[in-house]
């Protein structure tokens, strides 16, 4: 029995059409500094991954992604999807929430590619070690960011942007409010911390993997100390649990309580010799009083948000106010409308907390389509194999502190903090269902 031709390169094409899918990954990554070209990428590798099924007329799927991680990814993606859906119907702009949405969906063809990019183990290997890499550069450059105070990273960038549009990354205000460690992604962009923090387990298994307790005891006091400076407490609480969880299998817990212990001391030597560092340590510590008003500041504001983001919920219990509507919906819903708030002038963008903006945004049919998600994500991982879960540690842990209830957070549907939580869910489907170990 022969195979014709046509059969052969649409199997073929299936099977090794997507080789180019790591490369895709970790260039649409390493573009974050710049979002508008990451942003490019994304639609091209969407549109790229689509074609190539065309082509191949969705034949040999599973040579791409075994069964179940096709179903798990398209199930956590219209999770996060459909709720947007749901909240467009009464939105205030309603015609502007619909186009939103429908454009929501080139996440999912991109999300394909990117689980395919993980799903044998010469592409894990080459997606999970070049994010590690990518935390590396950016930990290392801020690093020397602390030592001459220029990002070496970021003044290449702005550079080349003055080069292109006679203009820089960011206005010279901002240049000159920077009170916290930038990066590469410089000071009109503070998302440096929180951005580690969620990707620091790719480079923590890497480095414990090829090097051992000494490795992971260099990376996680290097991105440590860069998540300090950089200044988001939500970061803080995000890498403590990547250390846990990362960390006990390999240091067992008293090692792991020293390393928390050189953390603290960390702490303490910071606050003597950095007077912002030791301003958020005062504005912290003010949670501890009894007193609204000290509560308030101490979260920067975020009590004032979460009272408008329950008005909201009590308002539009069923499908919320509309997703990215928060900041339309905020002066109806605000407590203290006659005093300006902690952050300045103008309404809260978004909740700041995943709960409270999923319910407020696209309220308790929102919340229950994320549960099932999760629900659906969790029960995957209870029945995996010991061997596809050590695979999928490193993109569990990421989405798992991530997406951790008890913090603040930046807005899941945004642009941005939405394609990178989408990110996380493909490679953890892709890797822990992965077709193979080949």
């Amino acid at each position: 029995m022969t195979t014709s031709p046509t059969l052969h390169a649409e199997q073929a094409g299936s099977a090794h059409g997507w080789r180019w899918a790591p490369a895709w990954v970790l260039t649409f990554v390493a573009l974050w500094p710049a979002a508008g070209y990451a942003e490019a990428v994304m639609v091209l590798g969407a549109l790229a991954a689509i074609i190539q099924l065309l082509v191949v007329r969705f034949r040999g799927g599973t040579r791409l992604l075994s069964g179940p991680a096709w179903a798990l990814t398209s199930v956590l993606f219209f999770a996060y999807w459909t709720p947007q859906l749901v909240s467009s119907f009464d939105a205030i702009d309603a015609r502007h929430a619909f186009y939103k949405t429908a454009t929501g969906l080139r996440y999912l063809p991109f999300l394909w590619l990117v689980a395919s990019a993980v799903a044998n183990e010469h592409g894990r290997r080459v997606t999970f070690n070049g994010l590690a890499v990518i935390v590396a550069v950016w930990t290392v450059d801020a690093l020397l960011q602390v030592a001459s105070g220029t990002s070496p990273l970021f003044w290449g960038i702005d550079q080349l942007k003055h080069l292109i549009s006679g203009r820089g990354m960011c206005s010279a205000a901002e240049t000159a409010a920077l009170d916290r460690l930038s990066g590469i992604l410089g000071p009109c962009n503070l998302k440096l911390g929180v951005i580690l923090a969620s990707l620091s387990p790719f480079a923590l298994f890497a480095a414990a993997r090829r090097f051992g307790l000494a490795g992971w005891s260099l990376a996680a006091a290097a991105i440590g100390m860069v998540i300090l400076l950089a200044g988001a407490r939500a970061a803080w609480l995000t890498f403590a649990l990547v250390l846990v969880f990362s960390g006990w299998r390999l240091l067992g817990w008293r090692k792991l309580l020293a390393v928390f212990a050189f953390g603290a001391l960390s702490l303490v030597v910071l606050t003597l010799v950095s007077p912002q560092f030791q301003e958020r340590i005062e504005r912290t510590a003010r949670v501890l009083t009894a007193d609204e008003s000290g509560v308030d500041v101490a979260l920067s504001g975020r009590a004032q948000i979460w009272r408008a983001a329950t008005c909201m919920i009590r308002e539009h219990p069923v499908n919320g106010v509309g997703a990215r509507n928060f900041r339309q919906e905020f002066p109806a819903c605000d407590p203290f409308p006659d005093e300006t708030p902690a952050w300045g002038d103008g309404p809260a963008h978004h909740a700041h907390q995943i709960l409270l903006e999923i319910l407020s945004e696209t309220g308790a049919v929102g919340l229950l389509l994320w549960l099932a998600g999760a629900a659906l994500a969790w029960r995957a991982w209870r029945y995996a194999t010991p061997e596809a879960r050590d695979r999928a540690r490193p993109a569990m842990l990421a989405l798992g502190v991530t997406v951790f209830p008890f913090n603040t957070h930046l807005a899941f549907y945004s642009t941005f903090w939405g394609g990178l939580t989408l990110l996380l869910a493909a490679l953890y489907s892709g890797s822990l269902l992965a077709r193979d170990d080949g």
